[in-house]
């Protein structure tokens, strides 16, 4: 995949006007605040510390040299120029390469109003067209998020109790997945 090509444009259900493109050097600064806003809000996301400019430059680096090599999908949403969300795929290594690794977040004040659901519609595309046949994703057990993927397809393939901390307590991590060859 190449830096900054527009996958498509959409209205939210709220009016809005969305843009799902893939990442690049210029938008730097805009995913680092993306980022630490989820850590802020303390989201269902596993980073739990901010990251710093020096941090969020090495994980883009690492990011846009897998899209190149076509190791990763990964798709932003932006409102009015401004990244609201995020998801990625990274595809499996030797016998897993069928097998890709999901993840998603949307920024407060951005969900419940399609975004996510197109957010994941795209990256399912793109991952296809790289030839996963199976995403797998991991998700808080106490998540309203499970249903959302429930309703695209996605199945509980196993749990992994207190597998996650969050807030101080323990809870289930779930394993998730979908078929999406053929």
């Amino acid at each position: 995949m190449k830096a900054g090509t527009i996958l498509r444009e959409f209205e939210a259900r709220d009016g809005r006007k969305v843009t799902l493109r893939t990442p690049t050097w210029e938008g730097l600064d805009d995913m680092l605040d993306f980022i630490n806003s989820l850590v802020e809000e303390e989201a269902m996301i596993l980073m739990e510390t901010k990251q710093t400019r020096d941090q969020e430059v090495d994980w883009l680096a690492r990011a846009l040299s897998n899209m190149e090599k076509d190791r990763q999908v990964r798709v932003v949403a932006e409102v009015d120029g401004k990244m609201v969300g995020q998801c990625e795929v990274a595809l499996g290594a030797g016998r897993k390469s069928h097998v890709g690794t999901l993840g998603i977040s949307v920024k407060q004040g951005y969900r419940d109003v399609g975004i996510g659901q197109k957010l994941m519609r795209e990256l399912e595309n793109q991952a296809r067209a790289l030839g996963v046949e199976i995403l797998y994703l991991e998700v808080y057990g106490i998540s309203i998020a499970m249903r959302f993927y429930e309703r695209l397809g996605y199945r509980e393939h196993g749990r992994l109790p207190g597998g996650i901390k969050y807030r101080g307590e323990y809870v289930d991590c779930v394993s998730m997945y979908k078929l999406i060859s053929g």
